[in-house]
């Protein structure tokens, strides 16, 4: 009987230990689509006529990939900053439970409940 409460025990702690490493493989899988998006932006920021048409495509692609994606630049200080913002899983762990909790998505303010990716470029 010891036995058997053991192994339940145990594959209890590996079925958990394989959800805990798919949720945080999806959230990864979606921080690096954020990124891409921002890198992209930033790259079509560089032919300034063409920048309005590029920030409406990203933004779309970042709305099909992310949920409630959307890309954004920001001017400041002559740095511009492309950012990326979406709707964070529910079940990931709270701002407040994170340790080494980053800071804020370029000094931009994110809803609470949302992810950010921010890259900083020049023009």
């Amino acid at each position: 009987m010891l036995a058997v409460v053991l192994m339940a025990v145990t594959a209890l702690g590996l079925i958990a230990g394989q959800l805990w490493t798919a949720r945080e493989a999806h959230a990864m899988a979606m921080r690096e689509h954020a990124a891409w998006i921002a890198d992209s932006v930033a790259e079509a920021m560089r032919e300034p006529s063409a920048a309005d048409a590029a920030i409406r495509q990203w933004s779309s692609r970042a709305t099909a990939l992310l949920p409630h994606g959307e890309a954004a630049v920001t001017e400041r200080g002559g740095v511009s900053t492309a950012s990326v913002t979406w709707t964070a899983l529910r079940d990931m762990p709270r701002a407040d439970d994170v340790i080494d909790k980053p800071e804020s998505c370029g000094g931009a303010d994110v809803p609470t409940g949302a992810s950010c990716v921010a890259l900083a470029f020049a023009k």
